[in-house]
């Protein structure tokens, strides 16, 4: 994150950490369940856009704030920090759980999205094709399943884990567990993604083992318009482990 500058902010009741670069059109990303892999990728949307990626209140840098229980509060949160930008429209990614949060923002919220891309978007019910129990998982089984090829994720973990390191990893996962205790999907989500009328992108790696890939079909009767592009050799980690998927982001927001 050599080229981004560091923020800390207030966005409502919640303390936010937040970093920042380029200029052109704001291009917000809202991450996913897990923050240890970092946003490199990101580094190649600064030569055309303003790139904006916020920690949710609860992951990363930012505190956790007690009161933001249901994916709603996050929602609801982004509306903030946008007005606090004094953003009217943004170009939106959002990434696993972070897809979720911008499928839902898009579809309340469609008049502050200028174009959609989502990322493996967690949120849909697909008793085919159900989702990996994350939160049930043991990190030593959930770690593999993260990429196709397992070095994108070995770089970014320590040799010897301290102490530091798991207590962000329990309190993300504390996080989640809010949003998907009761169970990994929006019931709600199919009845309302239709006001997402903007155009959509969705990207898949094709052996994604967290969110099969065949949960597309779901996504695309919803959004008809939207378009798909999956990646061969990639997992769930996609724009980790594809630049073409990264570029594909920037090409599509051009």
């Amino acid at each position: 994150m050599k080229n981004f500058d560091r923020a800390e902010l207030t966005v409502g009741d919640a303390k936010v950490v937040m970093y920042t670069a380029g200029q052109g059109e704001p291009l917000l990303f809202l991450h996913g369940a897990g923050t240890f892999h970092g946003f490199e990728f990101a580094e190649a949307w600064v030569k055309q856009y303003r790139v904006i990626l916020p920690y949710h209140p609860g992951w990363g840098e930012s505190p956790a704030d007690p009161d933001m229980s249901e994916a709603q509060d996050y929602v609801m949160h982004y509306v903030q920090l946008l007005d606090a930008l004094q953003l009217a429209q943004v170009n939106l990614v959002g990434f696993s759980l972070g897809g979720y949060l911008a499928a839902k923002f898009a579809s309340q919220f469609p008049e502050r999205v200028r174009k959609l891309v989502l990322v493996a978007p967690a949120g849909m019910r697909d008793d085919e094709h159900p989702a990996a129990d994350v939160l049930g998982l043991p990190p030593e089984q959930l770690l593999p399943m993260l990429a196709s090829n397992f070095d994108v994720v070995a770089k970014h973990l320590p040799k010897q884990p301290d102490l530091d390191f798991m207590g962000d990893r329990y309190r993300e996962a504390t996080a989640t567990a809010r949003l998907f205790w009761d169970r990994p999907w929006d019931p709600k989500l199919p009845r309302y993604l239709h006001r997402a009328g903007m155009p959509v992108l969705l990207l898949w790696g094709n052996e994604d083992k967290i969110i099969p890939a065949a949960q597309a079909g779901r996504w695309q009767a919803l959004l008809p318009s939207a378009k798909l592009h999956t990646y061969d050799g990639a997992g769930h980690l996609l724009l980790d482990e594809q630049m073409e998927a990264v570029r594909a982001v920037a090409a599509f927001f051009a």
